[in-house]
């Protein structure tokens, strides 16, 4: 069954600017500005004022499942370019004294498990990576670039042919907080 019209409201705060040219939605603030193309969804999207709606006119099922989906993007960029968003990891060892360094757009994880070779991975975007004592800081404005970096420096030290309850070591994400310090 189809619904008549399937249509969801966004309230842009002040200090933030949403501007719509041709499908790609650009948001400004105070963080910075980001960029995306919804010129491929079936849908429209309209910029009016501080209120941008996003609508569908008799959706099928995965066609109304998209505006919320469009919806939550859109209000991810907004809480991005308005406050930024930080993920933390944890360095967890008891063997081998895990190092982690940064050089350039890559994080280098060194002695995991006692390995000799360094594990690579590529931070993904305009993201900062900041390496404390303990812990690992990834913040950016956007969401699936700091969220993207965070996940694949996790998977690269997951430990594979061992115990798991004995090995537990590796980086590990503990906290995701909307802001940056």
């Amino acid at each position: 069954m189809r619904l008549p019209e399937v249509s969801r409201i966004i309230q842009v705060p002040d200090g933030v600017e949403v501007s719509l040219e041709q499908g790609k939605i650009t948001v400004k603030g105070a963080k910075g500005t980001l960029t995306r193309d919804f010129s491929y969804a079936p849908f429209s999207i309209e910029c009016a004022g501080k209120t941008v709606t996003i609508s569908a006119k008799w959706p099928r099922k995965k066609e109304a499942a998209l505006v919320g989906t469009i919806h939550s993007h859109i209000q991810n960029m907004i809480t991005g370019v308005e406050k930024g968003f930080t993920y933390k990891l944890k360095i967890v060892f008891s063997h081998f004294p895990i190092t982690v360094k940064v050089q350039g757009k890559n994080v280098i994880i060194e002695n995991f498990t006692g390995e000799r070779r360094g594990r690579s991975v590529k931070v993904r975007g305009d993201v900062k990576v900041a390496i404390l004592p303990e812990d690992i800081i990834i913040q950016g404005t956007n969401l699936e670039d700091v969220s993207q970096t965070a996940a694949k420096i996790e998977q690269a030290t997951r430990v594979r042919n061992k115990d798991p309850r004995i090995f537990l070591d590796g980086l590990y994400v503990f906290e995701k907080l909307e802001g940056m310090e």
